[in-house]
């Protein structure tokens, strides 16, 4: 054999280029499986779980928690979220006593109620709600004025100040006709007897708008019980895990509350577990379509 036919023989043969390799799966026994199998399906969720529970503060209950992260695909049991919870300490915010700040107004026999307990809507602007609470702060109460839409759960009007006087309720309502569509002859605006929304001051406001006032009976909560819902999610969720030192600063986070929480993005059971800018969004989309 000739040298070039031995060097030919014992050269290995070259190494292969790279390229993709198909994967092949095994049919041995005891094979590796790359799919996720349950076990790290669940370890993934609850991660998730976790993850989401640490950035809400505690301010949501196992369904609300539930249905956010099932909107983002991940699916976890409500028994699973408890345990969670209880694991890292948390629990959903819970209402505290309420400070009465409703002073009745005189003469409202004849003053009609036209809601009847029933916070619902078909369209946005139809019917409105609203109240006057309070926020403590160390240089003394801020009160705030709101507007809720029924159809929508949105908040579409408010206003803030250190006095609770009539012109808090009235600049709330000018707001709320601003960002609402209001229909004169139409559109109600709900409200307990507290005398800075059965004023005389106040009721002309209304019918600048054509907005119809509407009033629940005196000492019944729930003849205004979607606005009381309200107050009391803002105090729990928001104002009793806060310090205010000043009343600008009291401002300033709650209107940021409203509008970038409350309304952007807290998940609402009465919307289907939506929040009111997607409601509002569709429900005036439809509208603008027919």
């Amino acid at each position: 054999m000739s040298s070039s036919i031995a060097k030919k023989a014992i050269t290995p043969p070259p190494r292969c280029a790279a390229g993709p390799v198909s994967h092949v799966p095994s049919t041995t026994p005891g094979a590796t499986d790359l799919s996720p199998s349950p076990e790290r399906k669940e370890k993934s969720s609850v991660s998730s779980s976790r993850t989401f529970l640490r950035t809400r503060e505690g301010t949501y209950g196992y369904r609300r928690i539930q249905a956010y992260l099932e909107r983002r695909g991940v699916r976890v049991d409500g028994a699973t979220i408890r345990v969670i919870m209880r694991a890292l300490g948390l629990e959903a915010a819970q209402p505290r006593a309420k400070v009465r700040t409703t002073v009745p107004a005189e003469d409202l026999d004849e003053r009609p109620d036209l809601v009847g307990q029933d916070f619902t809507a078909d369209e946005p602007g139809r019917k409105w709600c609203g109240d006057i609470t309070y926020i403590n702060t160390w240089a003394g109460f801020v009160y705030l004025a709101t507007v809720l839409d029924c159809c929508t759960k949105k908040v579409v009007g408010y206003a803030m100040a250190d006095h609770m006087r009539t012109s808090l309720v009235c600049q709330a309502i000018d707001m709320a006709a601003r960002r609402c569509p209001v229909e004169k002859g139409v559109t109600v605006f709900h409200s307990d007897r507290g005398s800075q929304c059965t004023s005389q001051k106040f009721l002309d406001q209304l019918k600048t708008y054509g907005i119809r006032p509407s009033v629940g009976r005196t000492g019944v909560c729930w003849d205004n019980a979607w606005a009381e819902s309200f107050n009391a999610t803002l105090k729990n969720e928001r104002v009793h895990r806060m310090v205010y030192p000043t009343k600008d600063k009291a401002i300033n986070d709650i209107a940021s509350w409203i509008e970038l929480r409350y309304n952007h993005i807290r998940l609402h059971s009465a919307l289907g577990y939506r929040t009111p800018n997607e409601v509002e969004r569709e429900l005036l989309n439809l509208t603008k379509a027919a």
